[in-house]
């Protein structure tokens, strides 16, 4: 008896184009599309500041090593799969473009605009709370962008009809997400609460009786 190989049609699975099971793909998505753009962004911030570059070349360095990343975790799998580079190149470039350029508009703007957190540093809680801040913010303003792609056949749908999945596992890179927004909510908390409260010197001194 012969047996047929299974083929990448043969993995292909329907992509629903509403409710429920859209938003959990396209949940699935942005989470791997987020994974390269934090690789991409600890690693642009991390080179900038050891090279003394400005903090808008720091950005840049950051944003463009985040779709470095981006595309390098999407083509991967599809590789090792034996896919063409020349194939694999449209793939990528379709799946995580928008995706990836949105989170980077949304985590660099908050970033940039938190007082400090530039100027901060990489040994600055305030840096890496803002940063982690910033890229669940930019997570929750992609899903709704992946999802629209999603349902009209566009975005990750471009990866899934190749029936070839990678990557690190949506629900590790969830939950740390999770434990990055409550972080990074308390470290700006905490700065906001800290700014607000007087100086030593400011305070009044006991009356001298």
């Amino acid at each position: 008896m012969t047996t047929t190989p299974h083929t990448h049609a043969d993995a292909h699975h329907e992509m629903p184009t509403s409710g429920r099971a859209l938003t959990g793909v396209a949940v699935s998505a942005t989470l791997h599309c987020l994974t390269g753009c934090a690789l991409g962004e600890i690693a642009g911030m991390a080179i900038g500041t050891a090279l003394g570059l400005s903090n808008w070349g720091t950005v840049w360095l950051a944003v463009a090593l985040a779709f470095v990343f981006g595309y390098t975790l999407t083509s991967l799998p599809l590789l090792r799969a034996g896919l063409a580079l020349g194939a694999v190149i449209p793939i990528a470039l379709a799946s995580d473009t928008l995706s990836i350029a949105v989170m980077e508009i949304v985590d660099n703007a908050i970033v940039v605009i938190v007082p400090g957190a530039m100027e901060a540093g990489l040994g600055s809680l305030l840096f890496w709370g803002a940063l982690s801040f910033a890229l669940a913010v930019a997570f929750v303003v992609a899903v709704p962008v992946n999802r629209w792609l999603i349902a009209r056949g566009k975005g990750h749908a471009a990866v899934h009809r190749t029936g070839i999945h990678g990557g690190p596992d949506p629900r590790v890179v969830g939950a740390i997400l999770a434990v990055a927004f409550v972080f990074g909510a308390s470290v700006l908390v905490a700065e906001v609460i800290d700014d607000g409260e007087p100086s030593h010197a400011a305070r009044p001194s006991a009356a001298v009786v």
